[in-house]
């Protein structure tokens, strides 16, 4: 086919490789459609296809590897940056030389893969660290802190709908129906749905 054997392809499958990479990371600080993991899969495996076709370098390959583990240790670590900067710098090195042509030359086109490594290290750096370190926050409102507090309505309670407290929208229980507008106090919690009483 001639989409193979033409000087793109072997630029095609990096930005694949990058796509499946940037994917795997966000998928891990934080899951939950699956669809990052899906498309993780999707990308990983064209790429995994396309290896029939062009040649691996093996010391990419170990720097892929490297640049993994990294990435796992800044899960772990208190100062993320450090391990995730390290970890996209041997992640996108390993990446551009994944792939050779004729006499060792490099498949991907240089302007190409400086452009890439440089967007993955600004989106490991931004959008990897700023998730792990929200992962790692406290959260912004203690539940016990809301008992007590002056809440408004926002869904008819009939007998479960939505108060408004403390800045943030709550799921509530009443013993009786409360239309929406009322203000309430909030005189329990069971997980975190919160007991309401209309103020008389």
């Amino acid at each position: 086919m001639p989409i193979l054997e033409s000087p793109l392809f072997p630029n095609l499958v990096y930005l694949l490789l990058m796509a499946g990479l940037w994917f795997a990371a966000l998928a891990v600080v934080s899951p939950g459609t699956g669809a990052l993991e899906l498309l993780t899969i999707l990308a990983l495996a064209a790429v995994g296809l396309a290896t029939v076709v062009l040649p691996l370098n093996l010391w990419g390959l170990l720097l892929l590897i490297v640049g993994a583990g990294l990435f796992i240790v800044s899960l772990q670590r208190e100062r993320p940056e450090i391990w995730l900067s390290a970890s996209a710098l041997v992640l996108s090195i390993g990446s551009v030389f994944l792939f050779e042509v004729d006499q060792g030359l490099i498949a991907v086109h240089p302007v190409l893969a400086l452009v890439v490594s440089s967007l993955t290290l600004g989106f490991f750096w931004f959008a990897i660290r700023k998730a792990i370190v929200a992962q790692r926050a406290d959260p912004s409102i203690d539940p016990e802190r809301v008992i007590d507090q002056i809440a408004e309505v926002r869904t008819k309670l009939d007998p479960i709908g939505s108060v408004y407290a403390l800045g943030e929208l709550w799921t509530a229980r009443a013993d009786e129906t409360v239309k929406v507008g009322t203000r309430v106090k909030v005189v329990g919690r069971e997980g975190l749905v919160l007991k309401v009483k209309p103020l008389k």
